[in-house]
């Protein structure tokens, strides 16, 4: 029996790593190494008992991360600039992955990335969460890790939280405020990334040295509040905010996410067909809701 190789996971117990961590588990194509900051995390022994080694990992520690990455064929690795709202701290850690990896000799490493806005706009724009991500991903692939850029479109999940249907003030109806104006948005559930960054890593010499942008579907803000109207029974209306007035929210990270929106208006790359091909069971947003109903029955 050939013994299998290992693909290291960062972030193993997140959103994004854990979709991915149970994708590679299921293919039974690799051995699969999951790392988390806490390997007694309830989600950590799930992982275990699935048959992944579980193992402590700090992005912050160059020892933690070569101890992650000894022996291993490949990795994932994603970085969460929402954690500590730093992108120099996010900038450390990618590069520190790729330091680490490149003197290893790993053979592909998946890396969540995002585009470089303030690179791409000659500082126009200045998206935290996307630019440090973009640097790490430039920094990659010049120091010639063989990498693979997994781009991801705003999360469906952010529908049932950040973004869910408001109350309007003057009626009985529901209203999303996301400032896209008549622009599609692409967008896919997080769960469904895993299975396509599995599809990646099986197809190496296809994905080495390509960043690959994953969407499920391209919908305008109305449409997002058909489906939402059609599945929910209540009645959701495109709020129609400007990227200012969504700027003047005042919450925190407004003029970050106002940045990304008009980041958005450019039309990034999500290559919808791609993604199917990858995952075949990528599910649309109405599918996505109708699974995901009891998260808005409080409306």
């Amino acid at each position: 029996m050939t013994t299998k190789k290992i693909i290291a996971v960062f972030g193993a117990t997140g959103a994004q790593g854990g979709s991915v961590a149970r994708a590679i588990l299921e293919s039974k194509k690799f051995a699969m190494r999951a790392l988390t900051r806490d390997v007694t995390r309830p989600s950590a022994l799930v992982l275990q008992d699935l048959g992944a080694e579980v193992v402590k990992g700090d992005l912050n520690d160059e020892a933690s991360v070569e101890a992650a990455l000894k022996g291993a064929y490949g990795a994932f690795v994603v970085t969460s600039f929402w954690d500590h709202l730093s992108k120099e701290k996010e900038v450390y850690q990618g590069k520190l992955v790729a330091d680490v990896a490149k003197r290893l000799g790993l053979k592909h490493v998946v890396y969540s990335g995002l585009e470089n806005t303030k690179r791409l706009t000659g500082g126009k724009l200045e998206v935290g969460h996307f630019d440090g991500k973009g640097e790490v991903e430039e920094y990659f692939w010049s120091i010639g890790v063989p990498m693979t850029s997994v781009r991801v479109a705003a999360y469906f999940e952010n529908f049932l939280t950040m973004w869910k249907p408001m109350k309007a003030s003057d009626g009985d109806y529901y209203t999303l405020a996301l400032p896209m104006g008549d622009i599609p948005m692409d967008g896919i559930s997080v769960a469904d990334v895993g299975i396509a960054v599995a599809s990646i890593l099986n197809s190496p010499a296809e994905f080495l040295g390509k960043a690959v942008g994953l969407s499920a579907e391209a919908l305008t803000i109305q449409q997002y509040a058909d489906v939402l109207s059609k599945s929910l029974g209540k009645e959701v209306r495109d709020a129609k905010i400007t990227l200012e007035a969504y700027e003047k929210l005042g919450f925190p990270g407004a003029e970050e996410l106002a940045n990304m929106f008009r980041f958005y208006h450019m039309k990034p790359d999500r290559d919808v067909k791609l993604t199917h091909r990858l995952n075949p069971q990528v599910r649309s947003f109405s599918q996505f809701i109708s699974e995901n109903r009891g998260a808005l029955k409080g409306m």
